[in-house]
Parts: structure tokens; sequence; C-alpha cells
């Protein structure tokens, strides 16, 4: 039983994280939502996926539709997680064997779609990097509200910064204690270098408890700001007015990730 309650408990701090992440992400632009994101980290295993499908779940459960995309084409779990299974994917969309219709699916939380890729897919980067699957985004960011892209780590493939280009902004997941400084500041550059809108961080696996658990920030040497400090703390590199903020989206017992 007190296992069952220390589970339940994870799980709501696990949602309460990805609700703050969501509002977080809507302050950085009021006037201008950022409505399509793309979900990358730096290496495999840091919870990368996992916060993708929390923070889908918690933008739908605030009333947007919301569309889940499986961009990470080597290793597909989306789908797995969610409990669905697509008859078509990204790729039968993309050569006309099935309509964006036919290829989405519902999930079981309301207003939460997913859109899968099928296995074994040749070549992903050059998919994304192709007309198509530009005009792809187009037509998904004008279906839904929110859509958000899980995708390959940035520091193994060149996926997420080719897909960071058409999207409204980009987060980096981090875990902490496992991410090396090196492997994080080269993931960074590499998005910056192609132009990617990098609009924060977001802490995984982290300790901690109360308020402060869900939400840290960071300044770019790396110094944690209280909250209730962060219009003093220091922009990253490359982006004026706009505040960089690190989600703490999952907690200790967070699993699954990539």
């Amino acid at each position: 039983m007190a296992k069952k309650r220390k589970a339940s408990s994870n799980m709501q701090e696990v949602q309460n994280a990805a609700k703050t992440l969501f509002a977080n992400i809507r302050f950085m632009s009021p006037d201008c939502p950022l409505r399509t994101i793309v979900m990358t980290s730096s290496v495999p295993d840091e919870g990368k996926s996992t916060t993708s499908i929390e923070l889908a779940k918690a933008i739908a459960t605030s009333g947007k539709k919301t569309l889940l995309v499986e961009a990470d084409m080597r290793r597909r779990s989306l789908a797995n997680a969610l409990g669905v299974r697509a008859q078509a994917g990204v790729y039968s969309v993309l050569t006309d064997a099935a309509t964006i219709e036919q290829a989405v699916v519902p999930t079981k939380v309301h207003d939460l779609y997913l859109l899968d890729s099928e296995p074994n897919i040749p070549n992903p980067a050059d998919i994304i990097s192709s007309k198509s699957y530009a005009y792809l985004t187009r037509e998904l960011e004008d279906r839904f509200d929110y859509v958000i892209y899980d995708t390959p780590p940035v520091g193994t493939f060149v996926d997420a910064a080719i897909l960071s280009t058409l999207v409204d902004g980009t987060v980096l997941i981090v875990k902490p204690g496992f991410t090396k400084r090196a492997e994080l500041q080269d993931a960074y550059e590499q998005l910056k270098k192609a132009d990617a809108n990098v609009i924060g961080t977001c802490a995984t696996f982290c300790e901690g408890t109360g308020s402060e658990y869900y939400y840290a920030y960071y300044t770019q040497d790396g110094k944690r700001v209280k909250p209730e400090d962060r219009a003093n703390a220091p922009q990253m590199p490359g982006r004026s007015n706009t505040p960089r903020v690190t989600g703490r989206s999952a907690g200790a017992n967070q699993r699954g990730g990539r």
C-alpha cells in the first residue's frame, strides 16, 4: 500500500511539473504563443521522450488540441508508452499512401493525438530535411493548437537540429549528474548553428520537495536562481528579452525516457 501511495505521489509530481513547464513556455511569448516545439537532448537516456509525453498531456488536459509526433524514427517509443497503435505513420503521409486523418490516432487522454512513425525508415535526416516534411509541419500546425516533436538526441543525430528550423521553439532536456557539460554545450551550439530558437533547458530525474522541486532556473554559468528572482537572471547567449528556464519536469523515479 505504501508503495502505491509513493508511486501515486511521484506521478502527481511529474504531472504538476509538466504543467509548470507548459505554463512557463506560455509565459515566454504570451502575444505570439510557441505552438510547435521540438524536444531533444544531448545524449540518449536523459528522459526526453517521457518529458515529451508528459508535456503533451499537460497541454491537452488544459483544453488544447495537441499532437505528439514521433520524430525519433530510429528509436520509436511513443506509441508503446501511450498504449496506442496506428495503421499508418509519417512516412505513409509523406508518400501519399495515407492521409493525415488516417495516420493520426487519438490517445487515452482527451485532446491528445499521436502521429507515429513506421519502423525501419531509411535516412530519417533526409526525410526531415525534405520539402514534403516542411509542408507537413505547416499542415499539422494548422490542424492542432500545439504540436510536440520528440526527436533523437542532437548530439547523436542531426534530425533535431534540422527540425528545429521548422518550429517555434526547442527545449533541451538535461539529466543532472549524467550529462557532461561539454556534451550539453556542444548540443546547444549545434542547435544555435542551425538557428534554432532554444527556449530553455529542462532538468529530469531531479530530487526535491515542495514547490521548488518542480521548477528551477539556471544562469549561463550553471548557478541556480530561485523562481522569484528570475527577472534578474542573466540571459542565455543569442536571445534577448526571453527568460531561460529549466523545468524539472520529471521526478527522481521517472523512467522510460531516452
